[in-house]
């Protein structure tokens, strides 16, 4: 019998001399004048400008235009005050103090206006929105006024209130309350249906759905309607105090025209402007601190 022997296994082959790493490519090659960024190079080299200077950028510009042409004579005086005559104007009214009487008269009306305009506005808003009823009896008789000029309703006014404050603040009451009513009423009727059926789901009363669902969801618009009023408001002071006034704003302009002191007009124009964004400043600041458990894109 014979026995068949199998073949030996062959040796493995000795590899410890070969690296285990794969074989390295060598980076291409950069361009002639190009140089390769990486990212901490490219931040810095990239220069972030503050925003307070870029949104200062144009009045400088525009104000630097505005004194170059009245120094070169192009702008005449007669026509418009340069910018350095209009400073030196306003520094006079306030050291006589006749600037900061008038803006406390000013404000004084606006701030009166407002409040009663508001009230107005939001309770009719709020009796227009929550209630059909209180729809079909307030709503149309509120469209058709907004309608009417408010300017228009001057001579009406004075004959009514006579030639005192009443009619200033009337004014200016009328022109805040229609901007603040349809944005208020807008801001309810615009609550997402869903939210008041979850809240009628976890047993909310009428009163606390008005008061955690409906009142919330409307406070956007009725932000939004308060940011507009108070620009209607001091475009109704405008109107207010060139008629039958004795103190204010709109005083000095009035004698400023009748002198032809164009320099006096521009430094109450200014201050209107100032004013009306400093309020501005002011409701967009409550804006950020009610609203902020609503997110919203603030601009790449």
């Amino acid at each position: 019998m014979s026995i068949s022997h199998a073949p030996p296994n062959p040796p493995a082959p000795d590899v410890s001399g070969i690296s285990e790493q794969a074989p390295r490519t060598s980076p291409e090659p950069t361009p002639p004048g190009l140089q390769r960024l990486t990212p901490a190079s490219a931040s810095a080299r990239r220069v972030r400008i503050p925003r307070w200077l870029r949104r200062t950028t144009g009045p400088l510009l525009l104000l630097a235009l505005w004194q170059l042409l009245s120094g070169t004579g192009v702008l005449a005086a007669d026509v418009l005050a340069s910018p350095g005559r209009i400073a030196q104007v306003g520094w006079d009214l306030i050291a006589d103090g006749s600037l900061p009487s008038a803006m406390g008269t000013s404000l004084r009306r606006v701030a009166l206006g407002l409040l009663f305009g508001t009230l107005t506005g939001t309770g009719l808003a709020l009796l227009s929105g929550l209630f059909r009823v209180g729809e079909d009896l307030v709503d149309a008789p509120v469209q058709m006024l907004r309608t009417v000029p408010f300017v228009g309703l001057i001579p009406l006014f004075i004959i009514w209130f006579g030639i005192g404050e009443a009619p200033k603040i009337a004014i200016i009451t009328l022109g805040v309350t229609f901007p603040l009513y349809l944005n208020v009423y807008a801001g309810i009727r615009g609550v997402d249906a869903q939210l008041v059926e979850a809240g009628e789901s976890l047993g909310l009363s009428r009163w606390g759905l008005v008061r955690h669902v409906v009142l919330p969801g409307a406070l956007p618009g009725a932000l939004t309607g308060l940011r507009y009023s108070l620009g209607i408001a001091w475009l109704a002071l405008v109107f207010a105090e060139q008629v039958n006034a004795d103190a204010g704003i709109g005083f000095l302009m009035v004698q400023a025209r009748d002198f032809l002191r164009t320099d006096v007009i521009v430094v109450c124009l200014i201050v209107y402007a100032f004013l009306g964004l400093l309020a501005d400043f002011i409701v967009r600041s409550l804006e950020r601190l009610l609203l902020q458990w609503r997110p919203t894109f603030t601009g790449r």
